[in-house]
C-alpha cells in the first residue's frame, strides 16, 4: 500500500507541475505580489514539481526527492495564502476552498516525510 501512496503522489506532482505550463493564467492569479518574475517562478516551480516527482519514482533518488519535494512545498505555501487573501478580498465564493487548502500544505509535507527513511 505504501507504494500506491508513493507512485500517487509522483503522479499528483507531475500532474501538478504540468499544469504550470497547460493553465499557467490560474498559477500567475495566486503569485505574491511581492515576488519578482512571476511567470518564470511558475514554470520552475512547475518543472521542480515534475523533477521531484520523476525523483520520488526512483529508488536510487526517492530520499532526495522527498526533501526536495518538502522544500518546493514550503516555497509554494505563499502562493497558497496569496490565493486565500485574493479569494477573501474579491469576496469569492470558493474562500472556503482556499482556507481548506492552508492546512493541506502540511499533510503533504509529511506525506513526504515518509519517503526520507
Amino acid at each position: 500500500m505504501k507504494i500506491f501512496f508513493l507512485y500517487l503522489m509522483a503522479a499528483g506532482f507531475m500532474l501538478a507541475g504540468l499544469l504550470h505550463f497547460i493553465v499557467p493564467k490560474g498559477y500567475l492569479r495566486i503569485m505574491p505580489p511581492w515576488l519578482p518574475y512571476h511567470v518564470q517562478l511558475v514554470a520552475l516551480s512547475g518543472v521542480c514539481e515534475i523533477l521531484g516527482g520523476i525523483m520520488l519514482m526512483q529508488q536510487s533518488t526517492r530520499v532526495a526527492g522527498a526533501w526536495f519535494l518538502i522544500a518546493i512545498l514550503v516555497a509554494v505555501f505563499p502562493a497558497n495564502v496569496q490565493m486565500t487573501v485574493n479569494f477573501h478580498q474579491k469576496h469569492n465564493p470558493y474562500l472556503w476552498l482556499a482556507i481548506l487548502r492552508l492546512p493541506l500544505q502540511p499533510l503533504l509535507i509529511w506525506w513526504a516525510w515518509l519517503y526520507t527513511r
